[in-house]
């Protein structure tokens, strides 16, 4: 397999649901007109706390500063997994089962702290800029490692990065933090970029005028009735949308596309207060267990917390196998 490191430079940011009405210019312009400002990776995640954005730094130009929008500090680099050589495609992935124990594992044992992206297409994994000779050290093993400069991939070997290298700290043991695991049914979906007028004023509707008060919920609390959650990525050309299926009922059924057995999928939510970016291992906790029982998953870290989508009809198991790593924790 080959390892891309991928050409966007891409910058994290949590935008207050109060504020989001400074922001809805730019974000229109960002998700249906993103040939106005040449930005080629956005993602936009709604959760009860928050709006999460993940955007490259063209993108990141179109969004003024304010009191509402909180920026993590780091450039994140965006790595992408490619089986013999072939590019994302329209074809739906399965998640992040495929590269936990090649990837996402490896890294948590070297102390990098990763972010995930999943889409109907593909995985993303996202490195701090500064983590990335750690990065290439410690995959190179595994992979043939390429970085996209101009639209051309060129090979990385250690030698490339040896005068950045830092011997990784060692790391210590990942805090395994409750999950919870709400009631709501999601779909993963993609649509055609031509059909996406289609469909723009319902999703203007959805991520802008539909809009449910923040869910209180204790630290400890391992169920929820329902969530509000709401991703839209345009990344290279390529759409990716996870909705509830109650949501999905407002949309022309022939115009989302999803897998032939039209899949639904159950959440887990892990953290019981927000997570932060400097620790390590949050991904692995839910990732590895999953990859061991060859459950797919899809994931989606945001500003606060992580997000896994598993199929419905294996939630039960996915719940017993964390609670059994978290008791074998103690």
């Amino acid at each position: 397999m080959d390892l891309h490191i991928l050409e966007h430079r891409v910058r994290v940011l949590s935008l207050a649901r109060r504020g989001l009405w400074l922001y809805t210019h730019p974000l229109l312009k960002l998700l249906f007109l993103p040939q106005r400002c040449r930005c080629k990776f956005f993602s936009l995640t709604e959760t009860p706390e928050d709006y999460t954005i993940m955007l490259d730094e063209e993108g990141f130009k179109e969004l003024p500063p304010s009191e509402f929008m909180q920026v993590a500090d780091s450039t994140w680099l965006v790595l992408s997994v490619v089986s013999n050589g072939r590019e994302p495609s329209g074809c739906q992935a399965t998640g992040v089962t495929k590269i936990a124990r090649s990837v996402i594992a490896p890294l948590a044992e070297h102390h990098v702290s990763v972010l995930m992206l999943s889409t109907y297409q593909t995985d993303f994994i996202l490195v701090r800029e500064r983590d990335l000779p750690v990065v290439i050290h410690t995959l190179a093993g595994e992979f043939d490692i390429y970085k996209e400069e101009g639209g051309e991939c060129v090979p990385v070997t250690c030698d490339d990065v040896s005068n950045g290298f830092l011997k990784p700290k060692q790391a210590a043991s990942p805090t395994l933090h409750p999950v919870q695991s709400p009631q709501t049914r999601f779909c993963v979906l993609t649509v055609a970029p031509d059909t996406l007028p289609a469909i723009a004023t319902m999703l203007i509707d959805v991520l802008f005028y539909s809009h449910s008060p923040p869910r209180e919920t204790g630290a400890g609390s391992q169920d929820l009735d329902s969530i509000t959650f709401f991703a839209f990525s345009l990344i290279e050309g390529y759409i990716s949308i996870v909705m509830d299926a109650e949501t999905q009922k407002r949309f022309p059924s022939d115009l989302l596309l999803t897998s032939s057995t039209g899949e639904l999928w159950r959440m887990v939510r892990i953290g019981g207060q927000p997570l932060g970016f400097d620790e390590c291992g949050i991904v692995a906790q839910i990732a590895e267990p999953l990859a061991a029982a060859d459950i797919s998953a899809y994931y989606i870290s945001t500003f606060n917390f992580d997000h896994a989508l598993v199929p419905e009809e294996g939630i039960a198991e996915v719940i017993q196998l964390l609670q059994q790593r978290q008791e074998s924790s103690r």
